[in-house]
């Protein structure tokens, strides 16, 4: 299924102006890629990505929260890069398998991952990785479809959940099997914690390179916190969340120092999408305690979860790596979930699909703070897109009803994103040239071709 990269790299040259358009490809860092080569010859590093759930873009004191207590989120923040146009996807299951596989939900079919979708996961185990998912799946349709579970798709262990927790109570899987189910969401974030410490403390080879996936249930919807935290934040239940997941964190921090394991971990934490936090949504509390305040804070941005503008997708991101990754940097330059496959393909040595359409791109000289602007310069959300500091918008660019702005007339937008971060003044009618150019762009990545035919409800 996986061809040799390098003998494809002519045909990519030819099509150079079209995808350098998309996502400012550096062909170069490809070629590289097909010589098996990883960054500076460095010894392939492990990778634990912390992966949360509707998390919003101000939850964290690094950005800018000050209700949530988050010291051990602060201070990784601190010894790496903290990314602030960093983008995820707008909804769970397609922000998993872009994730996952480096492609655009609309070609990796979110929910629907089909098996012949390929994550780097599968990619990494085959280069010698020793690799392992903990939490939350949803690309399986939240159905235990042996073909597509975990297991089938590059990780050597697996627990948690197929699908999310709408309905108050959860399913365990451990590899292919069910393992028991629990209504405590208090009881989540710490048992995920335990089992990521145990593949840690336990891994069957010491001396291999690890993937650890840790995607975590909260904080979606039905959220919970554990007794020793219910009650104790300032930010209500969500905040008491929040902040037990700092703390979960700052375990496994802590376990990887213990380990010896820390100075060649690249340790990323990010989450799926903007919060629920739309009154549509959020009016009817969907099963939660009387009063409790369910949602977190898109900070600056406009909107959250399901939709086009920026609270839907721009997310909080940190990388850490020791001696690696720049301590204390703040970027600006975009960056998304779907640029760690490439990434990990130059960082831990192997070759990215050659049979399908890419959208990721190497960010290793971003991450590295060799190269401050980084190798993207566009980003797709459905129905609009940003190339640069512009950012325009369909008419009709919300994903889920419940996303609804009711402040907004359906019309074309346009936003300068550097000026105006909160999306609050449209420039539509003031730069006809650049509206139409960016319509033009975003035609383009919308063709679904590759076999995977675009369907998006206009």
């Amino acid at each position: 299924m996986i061809s040799d990269f390098k003998s494809h790299c002519y045909q990519l040259a030819a099509c150079t102006a079209v995808f350098t358009l998309l996502v400012g490809l550096d062909t170069s860092l490809l070629l590289a890629q097909a010589d098996g080569r990883t960054e500076g010859g460095l010894e392939p590093p492990n990778i634990l990505i912390l992966f949360t759930d509707d998390q919003g873009y101000g939850d964290l004191g690094c950005y800018g929260s000050e209700i949530n207590k988050t010291p051990r989120l602060d201070q990784l923040a601190e010894e790496g890069t903290r990314f602030t146009n960093f983008y995820a996807q707008h909804v769970c299951g397609p922000s998993r398998s872009a994730l996952l596989t480096g492609r655009y939900p609309h070609r990796s079919k979110g929910w629907g991952m089909p098996a012949s979708e390929v994550t780097f996961a599968e990619l990494m185990k085959q280069a010698g990785y020793q690799t392992a998912c903990i939490g939350k799946w949803d690309v399986s349709n939240r159905k235990p479809i042996i073909d597509r579970m975990p297991n089938a798709q590059g990780f050597d262990y697996y627990f948690g959940t197929l699908g999310a927790n709408d309905n108050g109570s959860v399913t365990f899987h451990e590899d292919n099997q069910q393992a028991g189910q629990t209504r405590d969401m208090g009881s989540l974030t710490r048992l995920y914690t335990d089992k990521a410490i145990d593949f840690l403390k336990n891994r069957r080879d010491p001396d291999k390179p690890f993937l650890l996936y840790v995607a975590h249930t909260m904080m979606h919807t039905i959220i919970g916190a554990s007794e020793r935290f219910r009650g104790t934040s300032q930010g209500d239940l969500y905040g008491d969340v929040v902040e037990e997941f700092d703390f979960e964190t700052g375990r496994l921090l802590d376990t990887l120092d213990e380990l010896g394991l820390a100075d060649n971990t690249i340790v990323i934490y990010t989450t799926d999408n903007g919060p629920w936090n739309q009154p549509a949504y959020t009016d009817k509390k969907k099963g939660h305690p009387e009063g409790s305040v369910f949602w977190g804070s898109a900070g600056p941005l406009r909107n959250g979860k399901g939709s086009c503008y920026e609270g839907g997708c721009r997310v909080p991101c940190i990388v850490r790596w020791p001696g690696k990754v720049p301590a204390g940097q703040t970027s600006d330059a975009i960056f998304a979930t779907i640029d760690f496959m490439p990434t990990f393909a130059n960082l831990c040595g192997f070759d990215i699909p050659a049979d399908r359409k890419m959208d990721g791109v190497d960010q290793t000289d971003l991450m590295l703070g060799k190269n401050v602007k980084g190798n993207r310069d566009s980003f797709f959300y459905v129905n609009a897109v940003r190339q640069g500091k512009w950012k325009y918008l369909k008419p009709k660019h919300c994903m889920h009803g419940y996303a609804r702005d009711r402040q907004r007339e359906e019309v074309e937008e346009l936003y300068d994103l550097d000026a105006d971060i909160g999306e609050t003044t449209n420039l539509a009618k003031k730069h006809p040239a650049k509206v139409a150019e960016l319509k033009a762009l975003l035609d383009v990545i919308r063709d679904g071709s590759d076999g995977y035919p675009l369907k998006i409800k206009n």
